[in-house]
């Protein structure tokens, strides 16, 4: 009997759909990885993906919306092809309101900002806003046609309600509202079409019961929820009385945990433990208890469109495993990690995922010496500004130190671009480095500098 076969015993696993989130607007995977990685999940337990496409899509209501490497059609029907032929369930996802940097950017569109200066945020009343949304939600069926459930996003729209005309609604007929008036004609379309509309919950906190019985006619609310207990260890953020507020107006609810991409908007690996325990606690805990219609484990790949990238899938691959055994069984694999490795062997995968997986680590070690040594230097820089007579004990070592990790940066560069070669487009391994040791060669140039200065200084002191 294969591993898999030993982990994988459940004939109804307790949460019904497991999604895994592909979010595709950092570190993309190339066009034949994303079709394996389909491989990969749909072995390991799960039944969905929901996809995050943004600039990766090949818009044609706005093809300066795409990025340099995005897919082509071509891509997305052989990535829905195979999403049929594992028995995938698609869920795209197209945002509606917030998170709308990668459209909102563009001087075209800077007449739909909520904030005139700000470009994260539509304004639900701007003229032509929501006819964009629902040519980009027609864009994406075009290629993905044959869907159940479409996710609109509207999740973390800071600025909602701010612009003088939005304001002025909010005043007169609430936050609810407002929100309706741009996303129901849209889950209407969705409807007429036989898909569900979902949405993430956190904007609906504060919405009044029937302004919640209204949306729950019309679409699901994923509740998100990454750390810890999923309905206690963030109170602010989702409870169980919220939870129970949701379900008493009607509606179907979701949950969402996160395999990577949560642990901080920069770092390179994810808490594996920390991830592990989340999931766990929405699969054994959080989705009896609610009644879910399914877990989304997302991926972060930027916090927003405008951020560094973070944790490339393919040194996360044991933690996007982990999750797809955990949401099948209800429980840990036996054998913990030990287990999730040798499926990644059982499934070919193991040898490429350690390669990756060691960049990171020596990558993400590599950092840390430096910004410890970069946090010395500094300090050091700043004693001797307030007494220039000490500046003959600059730990000068801590320059040498810097220096030997710039000249380590190239080494760690290759050993990146040969790891993920294949995986993912050197255009976004070259970005993905660079904004992780640049800032390093940075911050040493100016500390030598300034350390040169001083200790010249001193010597002029010292011949006086």
């Amino acid at each position: 009997m294969s591993v898999l076969e030993t982990a994988l015993t459940r004939a109804e696993p307790p949460i019904p759909v497991r999604a895994l989130h592909l979010d595709l607007k950092g570190v993309p995977p190339t066009a034949s990885r994303l079709l394996s990685l389909l491989e990969t999940a749909a072995a390991t337990g799960y039944n969905a993906v929901c996809v995050e496409w943004e600039d990766m899509f090949p818009w044609t209501v706005a093809p300066q919306i795409r990025c340099e490497t995005a897919y082509t059609p071509d891509d997305i029907r052989a990535f829905a092809s195979k999403c049929d032929e594992l028995g995938l369930e698609i869920i795209p996802l197209v945002q509606c309101m917030g998170h709308m940097q990668f459209v909102l950017k563009l001087p075209q569109y800077k007449h739909l900002r909520e904030v005139a200066n700000q470009i994260d945020v539509i304004n639900p009343l701007a003229d032509g806003a929501r006819e964009l949304i629902q040519a980009m939600v027609d864009d994406v069926l075009a290629l993905t046609p044959n869907v159940k459930h479409f996710h609109l996003g509207g999740d973390e729209a800071w600025s909602f309600g701010t612009h003088e005309d939005t304001k002025a609604y909010v005043e007169e007929h609430g936050k609810g509202a407002l929100y309706m008036h741009h996303v129901e004609p849209i889950l209407d379309n969705l409807a007429s079409r036989g898909i569900r509309g979902m949405l993430w919950h956190d904007m609906m906190r504060e919405w009044d019961d029937d302004a919640l019985k209204r949306l729950g006619a019309k679409a699901d609310l994923v509740l998100w929820s990454y750390g810890g207990d999923p309905l206690v260890d963030s109170p602010h953020h989702i409870s169980e009385e919220m939870t129970q507020r949701f379900r008493d107006a009607g509606i179907d609810v979701w949950g969402a945990s996160a395999y990577k991409g949560a642990d901080g908007h920069n770092v390179d690996l994810p808490n594996y433990e920390g991830r592990q325990k989340n999931i766990h606690l929405w699969a054994s805990k959080a989705a009896p208890q609610v009644d879910i219609k399914g877990v989304i484990t997302t991926a972060w790949s930027r916090y927003h469109h405008c951020m560094c990238q973070v944790e490339p899938i393919d040194s996360a691959l044991d933690s996007l495993v982990n999750h797809g055994l955990i949401m099948h069984e209800g429980k840990l694999p036996e054998n913990g990690r030990e287990t999730v490795l040798a499926i990644l062997e059982e499934l070919g995968e193991r040898e490429r995922f350690d390669a990756c997986y060691d960049a990171m680590k020596t990558l993400e070690e590599h950092r840390k010496t430096a910004w410890f040594n970069i946090q010395m230097g500094r300090e050091e820089v700043i004693t001797v500004a307030r007494d220039k007579r000490r500046a003959d004990v600059i730990a000068r070592n801590t320059v040498r130190t810097l220096r030997s990790l710039v000249r380590k940066n190239f080494d760690i560069y290759e050993q990146v671009m040969t790891a993920f070669a294949g995986l993912i487009d050197p255009l976004w391994l070259d970005r993905y480095v660079a904004e992780r040791v640049e800032p390093i060669v940075t911050e040493t140039e100016q500390i030598e500098k300034l350390v040169d200065e001083a200790y010249l200084w001193y010597r002029e002191y010292e011949d006086r």
